[in-house]
């Protein structure tokens, strides 16, 4: 059977090996539901503590499919790759699929698309004409560029993200979504080796992926070309580099640690409180991301400071695990300020840069806008030996800041986010009602027809979604499992700053930031379901059939609205069967 390293052998976690009379009270309480103490490292190889195995397929699973020897050894030894890069595939294909319809300018595309394309050719924003998207699309994108510098309220890189698909497929629908939908792609592959390397499962890191895969919310936004499906991919990469830098340096700190005689790794309290890990290169690219990912809107800042936490917190469970007496202390002594560097420095310069070509823009008035603030109403401040670029660049964010935190424009597919984990409140980014025999509509559709895409999640896959974050939670909080608590973490800092701007216009589909890691905790509540590994094949039999029903069940439910995803034309009576909620119409 396909283990699933659900157990705790692939966790920090031990059972504690006091008689239950002389546990504290707390814990005592706490063991009726399923808390369990840390114990010492006992008799066991502190290297598998600090770093797990990976789960490999029984041979019974390669013996029942007639399978060689050294032929399943090689399957394995490749599934690492082998099988993210499959489910990438299919992503892939669902993902670019007659990409460019509808041929339209899709709800906030009429912003980011023209925006992104004067970005690569001036440097900055402009103001375009309010009837020019026809104009865009009649002529295959061949329109003059204004020069007159229009004010926006997101920083650059998204929307240089999305110009480069335009500089190299054409200013028209397939090239202002191409980049979107590489990047959403490109996350599936991201969650598959997270996944994979944090629940330390193959099978469960392609699972998490293939769910990913078929997420509807996350399928719309990679077709669309806007920044919320940017910023999700950088988040990602950015969690995804700091797991891999946490796997590497608890494999360094394992290397230094003694060995006994009977060849397993002990802890040692001195190595553990001076050992010097390095510059840690996979935090540095964590920086780079998340400077990226507050380059495209600024709800980066707060996984800044919640992944910056995060990894701090892991550096001081590892020097626990190999046997510190006083972590904290060599934490703040040896990793806190190589950390420091390596993720706010980083994000803040590579942020700046990003701005390089409204910086480089003329100051006379001719520029970006507000470039020439330091030389005309700012002329007289009191920071007037700061560069001019940098004091009309900050006077710019300020300006911005204002408008976010103000904007309360009512809008009809505004939603709270107390509704978002339920899908009370999707948005239509498009929708016409084509007469029977034209674009698409059967000619016996007897009424009109329907075309819409809708910014939905996958209800059935949401829905278990709640259970799931229930499960990680119990499991950080009750188990002390690391790895729900980093799930918990990304779900959090994507979710929880925005209950603070409840009276703001905000949007269901914001939350695909982190609909990536909802996947990664169903993905390890089907797991826990299936059984860990030593398990009776009964009780194994069980939890895959249910497990099974579950997943077919979310891509049966994708399938089933996958008209309503990608704008086909349906009979009203059809779509009609669609609208689950009234507040989805």
């Amino acid at each position: 059977m396909t283990s699933t390293a659900s157990s705790a052998s692939s966790t920090d976690t031990r059972h504690d090996q006091a008689p239950p009379d002389q546990r504290p009270a707390w814990q005592q309480r706490l063991r009726r539901f399923g808390y369990v103490a840390r114990g010492g490292a006992g008799g066991a190889d502190v290297r598998e503590r600090l770093v797990p195995p990976y789960a490999e397929p029984g041979p019974r699973l390669w013996t029942a499919l007639g399978v060689p020897h050294h032929l399943a050894t090689r399957i394995v030894r490749w599934s690492g790759w082998g099988g993210p890069l499959l489910v990438t595939l299919f992503a892939g294909v669902l993902r670019f699929w007659n990409l460019g319809d509808p041929k339209k300018v899709i709800f906030d595309e009429t912003y980011y698309a023209k925006d992104a394309w004067a970005l690569v050719h001036r440097g900055f924003e402009v103001n375009w004409d309010k009837n020019v998207n026809d104009l865009i699309l009649s002529s295959g994108g061949n329109v003059p560029i204004p020069t007159d510098a229009a004010y926006v309220v997101h920083p650059p890189v998204g929307k240089y993200v999305i110009g480069l698909g335009e500089l190299i497929f054409g200013f028209d629908p397939f090239g202002w979504r191409f980049m979107t939908a590489l990047l959403g792609t490109l996350s599936v592959l991201l969650i598959c080796r997270i996944g994979r390397r944090l629940l330390r499962s193959t099978f469960l890191g392609c699972l998490a992926g293939a769910l990913l895969a078929v997420d509807g919310l996350h399928f719309v936004m990679s077709r669309t070309a806007l920044l919320d499906g940017v910023l999700m991919f950088f988040v990602v990469a950015a969690f995804g580099a700091l797991v891999v830098d946490r796997d590497r340096a608890r494999a360094r700190l394992a290397a230094a640690l003694p060995v006994d005689a009977d060849g397993r790794v002990r802890p040692d309290a001195h190595i553990a409180d001076t050992a010097r890990l390095g510059l840690r290169p996979w935090r540095w690219t964590a920086g780079l991301m998340l400077g990226l990912a507050i380059g495209t809107k600024w709800n980066g800042l707060y996984v800044l400071a919640a992944f910056g936490l995060m990894t701090v917190l892991w550096d001081i469970g590892s020097r626990k695990v190999a046997g510190a007496r006083h972590p904290y202390r060599a934490v703040a002594k040896y990793d806190l300020g190589l950390a420091f560097v390596a993720l706010v420095p980083v994000a803040i310069v590579t942020y700046v840069a990003s701005w390089i070509g409204w910086i480089l823009s003329p100051s006379d008035g001719t520029g970006g806008y507000y470039r020439n603030w330091a030389a005309t109403d700012g002329k007289e401040s009191s920071w007037s030996w700061l560069p001019d670029w940098l004091r009309s660049l900050w006077h710019y964010e300020s300006q911005v800041y204002d408008f976010h935190v103000h904007l309360q424009s009512p809008h009809t597919y505004e939603s709270n986010p107390w509704s978002w984990l339920v899908l009370g409140r999707p948005v239509s980014y498009f929708y016409e009602s084509p007469a029977p025999g034209t674009d698409g509509c059967p000619a016996d559709a007897g009424e009109k027809c329907a075309r819409e895409v809708l910014a939905l999640g996958t209800p059935m896959l949401w829905w278990v979604g709640v259970f799931a974050l229930a499960y990680v939670l119990w499991r950080w909080f009750f188990r002390r499992d690391w790895r729900a608590g980093a799930i918990a973490c990304a779900v959090a800092v994507g979710y929880v700053p925005w209950f603070l701007y409840q009276d703001r216009t905000i949007f269901l589909f914001y939350a695909v930031v982190f609909i990536p890691f909802i996947c990664l905790a169903v993905a390890m509540l089907l797991g826990a379901l299936i059984g860990p590994p030593g398990s009776s094949d009964s009780r194994r039999v069980a939890g895959a059939t249910g497990a099974g029903v579950l997943v077919l069940l979310i891509a049966w439910n994708f399938i089933y609205f996958w008209p309503i995803y990608t704008g086909q034309a349906i009979p009203i009576d059809d779509w009609r069967s669609r609208m689950w909620l009234d507040t989805w119409v």
